[in-house]
């Protein structure tokens, strides 16, 4: 990984017109040192300060891997807010993420007079574009991904329950050597398709049924998302319609992906499709969004957001068609942006399948 992180931060913030910044979010404090801990209600932050005198905020009960960056320790009987709000002499202008609660911002306002805070977006802004090492790791958990759903698959039977499939998801990244799920896996079976984020039940697999498959797995911190939707034992004309469309969908929002080119216009490019097919009004969602460390980054694939493509980025594009009562369809593949193109890093097939 990148040992200049923190460096290409500094030169952010102070692009910025800050004199520091409070990093929040534990992805990002691993992100930018390497150490990660599950901190819960406790205080966890970095404060990065344009002079290069950083702090890590740090409980006394963490355990993590040693980092650069100095370590101020607290403990469970300090009052946290002022152990931070100690650190903030001579700042005037504080960026935060955007996960900083109030908890720290109300003392930071009471306790510095005069002291100006904006939210950042500097930190997820290096996250955005990936660098090599991260790029391989992701393609191997999507390599994991493709695996696994053929696995997965392999498991249908007449009968069995949402429930049960996914445990063989599950399995299958555990013996693949996963570190774990991204996300808890969604299968779908039937109408319960037509709900895009359905909560695996007891329903019970029958003859003509779509089988959805939302998943995802973490290889060494990085993630991977995909969505497949077979039929099982028998396909209705309907369903072949529809699952053309939303593939077609998939399939001209991947093409026009290059640097340059907005998110919405990507978006604006799946839903044309859909929309001019009759079924503008059951794709309910975004067309997809940013990934990497979690499994829901910046930026949306969506309407609302103008800002264009850049080499390095990856994001998902999922296009879904939800029939209330009947039965839904979602493809979903990850792409990274390279120099004049994208690369799909999901391999599974997207031909309509009956299994």
């Amino acid at each position: 990984m990148d040992n200049n992180r923190i460096e290409r931060l500094r030169t952010s913030i102070k692009k910025e017109g800050l004199d520091a910044l409070i990093v929040a979010s534990p992805m990002s404090i691993f992100y930018l040192t390497g150490a990660k801990i599950h901190p819960f209600e406790r205080m966890w932050l970095l404060l990065v300060r344009a002079d290069g005198r950083d702090v890590l905020f740090a409980n006394k009960l963490f355990v993590f891997d040693e980092t650069d960056v100095e370590t101020l320790w607290h403990t469970d009987n300090d009052d946290a807010p002022s152990v931070l709000c100690s650190q903030l002499d001579g700042i005037k202008r504080l960026g935060t993420e955007r996960d900083l609660t109030a908890k720290y911002i109300v003392p930071i306002l009471n306790s510095c007079p005069g002291i100006i805070v904006s939210v950042s977006t500097a930190v997820d802004d290096l996250r955005i574009i990936k660098e090599d090492e991260e790029l391989d790791r992701m393609r191997y958990s999507s390599k994991l991904n493709d695996e696994v759903l053929e696995y997965a698959f392999s498991k249908v039977r007449e009968g069995m329950t949402e429930k049960e499939l996914a445990a063989y998801v599950k399995e299958g990244f555990e013996l693949r050597g996963a570190s774990g799920e991204s996300f808890g896996a969604i299968v779908a079976f039937g109408a319960n398709a037509s709900d895009p984020h359905h909560g695996n039940d007891d329903t019970r697999l029958r003859d003509g049924d779509c089988v959805l498959i939302d998943m995802g797995c973490v290889w060494k911190d990085y993630c991977s998302d995909m969505t497949r939707t077979k039929f099982f034992r028998s396909v209705t004309q309907e369903q072949k319609e529809v699952y053309e469309i939303v593939r077609k969908a998939n399939e001209t929002a991947k093409a026009m992906i290059r640097p340059g080119v907005r998110f919405c216009d990507i978006d604006a490019a799946a839903r044309d499709v859909i929309e001019e097919a009759g079924y503008g009004e059951y794709f309910t969602h975004r067309l997809g969004h940013g990934i990497g460390l979690t499994e829901h980054e910046p930026e949306d694939v969506g309407p609302a957001n103008p800002h264009p493509v850049k080499p390095g980025m990856v994001f998902s594009i999922e296009p879904g068609i939800y029939l209330p009562g009947k039965f839904g369809v979602r493809i979903e593949d990850l792409v990274i942006v390279t120099e004049d193109g994208c690369e799909c890093i999901n391999k599974d097939s997207r031909e309509l399948q009956v299994i």
